[in-house]
C-alpha cells in the first residue's frame, strides 16, 4: 500500500483554493445580481400551448348534400360556399310563396275597391233618403189643404222609412268594408305583410341550402360526404381562424403573485425555435384551475389527502403582425416568460371579433316590391 506524497508546496495549494473560492463567490454574486435585476421579476413556464376558436359549419335546414366544395387544410373566406344541399323543395316553396303574395295583393286591392263602392252606395242612399223626406214633407202639407189624398201621403211615409232602412244597411256594409282596410294601404295591410313574411322565409330557406363559411380560416375535420342526409345543427366541418389564435399558459399557483392583465410576454415556439421570439400580452387569468372544470373534479375531503401544486391557465394575446408573418397552429407547444414587474395596461389588448354573418334579404325585398307593383297596377 502506497501513500500519496503531500504537496511539497502548500502555498500553491492555498492559492488554488483561494482562486476556486473566488470563482464560486463571483458566480454566486453574478447569479444573485441576475436574480435581483431580472429573474425575480419574471415568471416562465413551458406548459403552454397555442389555442384558437373552432368554428363549426352547420346547416340550418334539413336536406341532402349534393356538393362539397371545401376539404381539410383548404383556406376559405368568410361567406364562401362550403357545401350545397338539394334545393328543389325550397325553390317550389319560394314559387308558392310568390303566388300567395300576388293573390293576396289582388284580394286586398279588391277589398279597397269594395270599400270605395260601399262609400259611393252610402252617398246614394243618403241622397235617396233626403229626397224621400222632402217628398213626404210636401205631401203632408198638401194633405192639409186637401190637394192630395191621405193614402198618397202614407205611401210617401213608407218610401221614407224604406230609404232609412236602406241607408242603415248601406252604413253597416260600408263599416264592414272599412274595418277590413281602415288605416292601411295595400302594401301595409296585415294579410299582405303575412304573405311577405312567408315569402322571406321561403327565400331564406332557399339561401340556406348553401352552407357558407362563417369566418376566414382553414378547414379541418371535414366529415360531410355527397349524398349524406343532414339535419339542422349537423357539424359538416370545422374552420380554424388562423388570425385569432392565443396561448394558454399553465402557471403554478406560486408563480401568479404580481401577474396581472396587460403585462408583456415573450414567447418561443418549438416550431420556429429560438430564431424568432413572439411578443404578447397577458389577456386574462382563468377563474379556476383545470381540475375544477374537469369532467370529474377532484374530491379532497378524504383521509389520505396529498397536497399537489395546482396550475392556473393564463391567456396570452399574440401580436397580430407577428402571427401573420410567422403562422402558428392550434396545439403547438410554447415557452412563455411574463415580465411581472412591468406596469399592466389594457390599451393594447386586441379586440376579439366573433360575429356570424347576417343573412341578406335584399333580394327578397326587391322581389316583394316587384310583386306589389305588378299586381297593384293590374287591379287598377
Amino acid at each position: 500500500m502506497t501513500v500519496a506524497p503531500l504537496d511539497p508546496n502548500p502555498a500553491r495549494r492555498k492559492r488554488w483554493l483561494a482562486v476556486l473560492a473566488l470563482i464560486f463567490l463571483l458566480a454566486a454574486a453574478a447569479w444573485g445580481i441576475h436574480w435581483y435585476l431580472y429573474a425575480r421579476m419574471r415568471e416562465s413556464t413551458d406548459d403552454a400551448y397555442v389555442a384558437g376558436n373552432l368554428v363549426r359549419a352547420t346547416p340550418r335546414v334539413a336536406g341532402t348534400v349534393v356538393a362539397v366544395l371545401a376539404d381539410d387544410t383548404d383556406l376559405v373566406k368568410r361567406g364562401q360556399v362550403l357545401a350545397k344541399l338539394d334545393d328543389t323543395d325550397a325553390r317550389l316553396a319560394l314559387d308558392k310563396a310568390e303566388a300567395e303574395l300576388a293573390e293576396t295583393v289582388r284580394r286586398i286591392s279588391q277589398t279597397f275597391a269594395v270599400r270605395a263602392q260601399e262609400a259611393a252606395n252610402l252617398a246614394v242612399q243618403q241622397r235617396i233618403l233626403a229626397q224621400a223626406e222632402a217628398d213626404l214633407s210636401r205631401r203632408e202639407q198638401a194633405v192639409l189643404i186637401q190637394a192630395v189624398s191621405r193614402e198618397e201621403a202614407e205611401h210617401a211615409r213608407e218610401a221614407r222609412d224604406k230609404a232609412k232602412s236602406e241607408l242603415d244597411l248601406a252604413r253597416a256594409r260600408f263599416a264592414a268594408a272599412d274595418a277590413e282596410v281602415s288605416g292601411t294601404t295595400v302594401a301595409t295591410h296585415p294579410s299582405v305583410k303575412q304573405a311577405e313574411v312567408r315569402l322571406r322565409e321561403a327565400w331564406l330557406a332557399l339561401g340556406r341550402c348553401e352552407i357558407r363559411a362563417p369566418e376566414d380560416g382553414q378547414v379541418a375535420k371535414r366529415s360531410v360526404q355527397i349524398g349524406q342526409q343532414v339535419a339542422p345543427g349537423t357539424v359538416l366541418m370545422a374552420i380554424v381562424p388562423m388570425t385569432q389564435l392565443w396561448v394558454d399558459a399553465n402557471f403554478k399557483e406560486d408563480q401568479l403573485d404580481g401577474m396581472t392583465i396587460g403585462q408583456p410576454v415573450q414567447l418561443v415556439s418549438d416550431l420556429y425555435g429560438s430564431d424568432f421570439t413572439f411578443h404578447g400580452t397577458v389577456a386574462g387569468l382563468s377563474p379556476g384551475t383545470g381540475s375544477v372544470f374537469s369532467l370529474l373534479p377532484a374530491q379532497n375531503a378524504s383521509g389520505n389527502w396529498i397536497k399537489i401544486v395546482q396550475r392556473l391557465p393564463v391567456r396570452i394575446a399574440l401580436d397580430p403582425a407577428e402571427l401573420a408573418g410567422h403562422p402558428l397552429r392550434v396545439g403547438l407547444s410554447m415557452k412563455v416568460e411574463v415580465a411581472t414587474a412591468r406596469v399592466a395596461g389594457t390599451a393594447n389588448l386586441p379586440v376579439a371579433r366573433n360575429e356570424a354573418p347576417v343573412e341578406d334579404t335584399a333580394g327578397a325585398d326587391a322581389l316583394i316590391r316587384a310583386i306589389l307593383q305588378a299586381n297593384t297596377a293590374h287591379t287598377r
